[in-house]
């Protein structure tokens, strides 16, 4: 079986629908999907929809937002209940954030660069999903930037000029806020360097002490010394590793299926869930 595990709609920040998804995974030989866009589950239905047609099966999750320390951690919520009160409300704050947070950036970012906020709501398919993405590909429509990567690079890294820090929950009340709504929590690419700052193994052994499911070890943004550093600790842990593309469409150069999750970890992970996988 090819299981990946991590990938984007419009419904957040890629650039194919849910259903798209869904078909370039057919395309890419997988057997299974798993569509977890940011703090949101909106394309769950869509997604839903094309299971038959392309005949491959539908893990639904979210990548949910949490910091620590003000350190971005992402957390993959799998096959959680979508109508727990907690975990919605959760998520529908954390959006309202990203929106508060994004119009400020721009407003920072139109100083300096031909931008505005309607330009960087036109690349997202409505408000509530505007981020740092829509804005890069603002900038890409302006000429500022070749390509999305190079736009993170020079003003929209973590610690770039124009960053603002999201105030997000701790992925400690986060990994809780899933596993109360019948999720299955795994930690996305905790090693990524390249994207800033990164929590020490002490978090992370916390996370598993509150119910963390797994770590995110292969991705591409882990050389290969972040790998060998996450399958250890979750070895260390007890915990098993997954692998994913974190695919985003046209916006990055991410390809479904480069990274897998082995079966018989898919098999252990979807035995916690709340929801069932939807097959075809």
């Amino acid at each position: 079986m090819r299981i990946d595990l991590h990938t984007h709609s419009t419904a957040s920040d890629g650039t194919d629908s849910p259903a798209e998804v869904m078909e370039r995974a057919a395309l890419a030989s997988l057997d299974v999907v798993g569509l977890t866009d940011h703090d949101t589950v909106a394309g769950w239905d869509e997604a839903v929809g094309a299971v038959h047609r392309t005949g491959v099966a539908l893990v639904r999750g979210a990548e949910v937002s949490s910091n620590a320390d003000g350190i971005p951690v992402h957390i993959l919520s799998y096959l959680h209940d979508p109508a727990d009160a907690a975990l919605a409300a959760l998520l529908e704050s954390t959006r309202t954030l990203r929106v508060r947070r994004a119009r400020a950036m721009v407003e920072e970012l139109a100083r300096d660069f031909p931008i505005t906020w309607e330009d960087v709501a036109a690349q997202a398919a409505d408000d509530e999903t505007v981020g740092r993405p829509h804005m890069a590909d603002a900038l890409v429509a302006a000429g500022v930037f070749p390509d999305r990567d190079a736009a993170f690079v020079r003003v929209l890294h973590n610690t770039g000029p124009y960053y603002i820090h999201l105030d997000t929950p701790h992925p400690r009340d986060v990994v809780a806020a899933i596993r109360a709504a019948g999720g299955v929590p795994v930690m996305a690419h905790p090693l990524a360097a390249k994207r800033g700052r990164v929590v020490g193994d002490d978090v992370v052994a916390d996370l598993v002490d509150h119910g963390l499911a797994a770590l995110e070890a292969f991705h591409r943004d882990h050389d290969p010394a972040a790998v060998v550093h996450a399958r250890a600790l979750a070895a260390r842990l007890g915990i098993p590793v997954t692998g994913a593309s974190d695919y985003h469409g046209a916006g990055k150069p991410n390809r479904l299926g480069e990274n897998l999750t082995a079966p018989a970890v898919y098999e252990e992970l979807i035995a916690q869930g709340r929801l069932e996988v939807v097959r075809p």
